[in-house]
């Protein structure tokens, strides 16, 4: 008769124990074993479950299983079973009368699970012993981090390179990540933790979507808006429309930003007048801003194009000296 042997894979990424009914059923009804101890082997154990630490050698192991009948190797979090499982798999490939290999996935990551690791491998780089770069950082010295790391995801996404932008914002939820765990270690009274950004991201997400979590009836995406703005003035109880502004943002689109905000609000604030630059621009965005047109991205887009002609007009002069260098190096009798 032949036998069965499952490979039992669980995620590190969730609460050992935390299995689905099948294995479970699977692991009470049958004689465990695995290479190393951990969690998941100590809840099986609680649980009452026959777990044993065996060295990972197909040949032992088949041995049990002729006994046996039906084993299950429970693999380890770190994925060193894997030369292990190829071994067992050739073995069996060549008797594949002593027993079956199946595979079986008592839990798996969700998604969003690999945001744990970010949090974990960056506790491990800022905790002593750790990174003595990233240990010396404050968010004061890493706000132009911060900064430029969300320009190339701007960038990437204008070029739609999506690859590209996979990567930028990664290095986004770097610089995120990383000063959540440098509030971490500050004095009490001002210290947070990552769990309480996601956390205030989640209330925050919840609350001002009533349509999806409350069942609020809204008509279009523009009441969805103004639903939006309702609840965040709520929630922040400003004393003025301008309060919340990036003020740090490049001038064009602050001054988009600080129109916006005016029109929506039904105020009537004359612009700037006299002949200064400041004034000047000022009168520009709101021109363009009546006419449906970003200031900021056309002046951008303008830009652009400036440094492509810029990078012809080097090409064009280096090729001019390329050419005149191989004149001259041409004698007259050639």
């Amino acid at each position: 008769m032949t036998g069965r042997i499952v490979l039992l894979v669980t995620s590190p990424r969730l609460p050992a124990g935390l299995l689905t009914a099948a294995a479970w059923d699977l692991v009470r009804a049958h004689p465990v074993r695995s290479a190393a101890p951990g969690p998941q082997v100590d809840a099986l154990r609680a649980a009452g479950v026959d777990v044993r630490i065996v060295e990972p050698d197909p040949d032992p192991v088949i041995d049990e299983l002729r006994r046996m009948g039906t084993l299950v190797w429970l693999a380890g979090p770190g994925g060193g079973d894997d030369a292990f499982a190829r071994r067992l798999g050739l073995r069996l490939a060549r008797e594949p009368q002593v027993a079956e290999l199946e595979l079986m996935y008592g839990s798996w990551d969700p998604p969003g699970a690999r945001l744990l690791d970010a949090v974990e491998v960056m506790d491990r780089l800022v905790s002593p012993g750790g990174d003595p770069w990233k240990q010396q950082q404050s968010h004061r010295s890493l706000a132009p981090y911060l900064l430029e790391e969300s320009y190339e995801a701007y960038d990437a996404i204008v070029e739609g390179d999506m690859d590209a932008l996979r990567e930028e914002l990664g290095d986004v939820l770097l610089q995120v990540v990383l000063h959540a765990r440098l509030a971490a270690d500050l004095p009490d009274g001002e210290r947070w933790t990552v769990d309480e950004v996601a956390g205030g991201l989640v209330e925050k997400m919840v609350r001002r979507n009533p349509h999806v979590f409350a069942g609020e009836t809204v008509d279009g995406v523009d009441e969805i808006i103004a639903n939006w703005e309702r609840i965040k003035k709520a929630e922040k109880s400003r004393s003025s429309t301008t309060d919340g502004i990036a003020l740090s943002q490049p001038a064009l689109s602050l001054a988009a930003k600080l129109l916006q905000r005016v029109e929506r609000a039904g105020l009537s604030v004359p612009l700037p007048g006299g002949d200064d630059l400041g004034g000047t621009l000022m009168r520009m965005v709101a021109e363009a801003r009546a006419a449906g047109r970003d200031a900021e991205d056309e002046l951008r887009s303008t830009s652009l194009a400036y440094a492509e002609a810029v990078r012809a007009a080097e090409r064009g002069a280096a090729d001019l000296v390329d050419t005149r260098r191989a004149t001259e190096d041409v004698s007259p009798g050639e």
